[in-house]
């Protein structure tokens, strides 16, 4: 290689690294799933917040009755998993948080979900409604939502009583929520 040439070669590289050799990728803060210890996602967020990451761990009331009485409890929606916003190159800030298992990855570099998937039910949840965990499913007839506070999101269409209900899947970390939505805002994906 001629040093005429390097030049060219730096241009190149300059339009996806930063200054240090850094791919932009590495740069750009996204969304990640982060593997927690079992029940020790809330501990996790915690700790992640008080890092100064944006996180994100959506959670669902539950009634548990006990012996002796009735009990509200705050659940995560996708056990086991808490959902953290941050460029790649900062990712050993979050390894270092007790109870943290892993970032969930293929080939050995953390995978990024899709930041209109994360925003879209993150939208949906910030409304209020009604969302609980469902068994992951792979079968069943395909839906988009294309009204409402979860519209963009696809899932498959499953029917409870008279209202209709999606069950959305983060394939990713292979977990499913089911959401009830106006058969209105429902359109069979092709």
């Amino acid at each position: 290689m001629s040093l005429s040439e390097i030049p060219a070669i730096q241009s190149l590289q300059g339009s996806k690294s930063d200054p240090l050799g850094l791919p932009m990728h590495f740069l750009e803060p996204r969304w990640y799933a982060v593997y927690t210890c079992a029940n020790h996602e809330k501990h996790v967020a915690a700790e992640i917040a008080a890092r100064g990451a944006e996180h994100f761990l959506p959670v669902y009331r539950s009634v548990r009755r006990w012996k002796d009485r009735r009990v509200t409890l705050d659940l995560p929606l996708f056990p086991g998993y808490v959902f953290v916003r941050l460029p790649l190159r900062d990712k050993l800030r979050i390894l270092q948080v007790p109870s943290v298992v892993h970032f969930v990855s293929f080939n050995g570099l953390p995978a990024a979900l899709p930041d209109d998937e994360v925003e879209a039910l993150r939208s949906g949840l910030g409304h209020g409604l009604h969302a609980e965990p469902h068994p992951f499913l792979t079968v069943g007839r395909r839906v988009r939502i294309t009204g409402g506070p979860f519209a963009g999101l696809e899932g498959i269409l499953k029917r409870r009583k008279s209202s209709a209900r999606v069950v959305v899947s983060m394939h990713l970390i292979q977990r499913s929520i089911a959401v009830d939505v106006d058969v209105a805002d429902i359109a069979p994906v092709l």
